[in-house]
């Protein structure tokens, strides 16, 4: 079985690196991807910038902080409405992700 993560709108798909949204395939680049598998594998808890930063980019930003806002921008933009609904941020620490709905089949992530 390949490991996924599906909720009501989202399905993202490890195995072939497949995103949609309500069954739309999405284009992400690289950073949006690992921005995105890295949020939803941890869905409802806050993570920290610096931990995107590092997961992420492998080192802190730093002087480029707008970076990751600007991927979590565009990253929002193609989860169309529901983006802002499910990648909150949390003024001061970072980022959270909130599933549209309780994941169907066998959790979050089956791997």
């Amino acid at each position: 079985m390949s490991p996924f993560y599906r909720d009501e709108h989202l399905y993202v798909d490890l195995s072939h690196e497949l995103v949609t949204v309500d069954g739309q395939v999405l284009t992400l680049t690289q950073k949006e991807y690992c921005l995105l598998l890295l949020l939803v594998r941890h869905a409802g808890e806050t993570l920290p910038r610096k931990t995107l930063e590092m997961r992420v980019w492998g080192h802190l930003l730093g002087a480029q902080a707008r970076t990751l806002d600007i991927h979590i921008r565009r990253l929002r933009k193609k989860l169309g409405i529901y983006g802002k609904q499910q990648i909150k941020a949390v003024i001061g620490v970072g980022y959270r992700f909130l599933p549209a709905s309780p994941p169907r089949g066998r959790g979050l992530f089956v791997v």
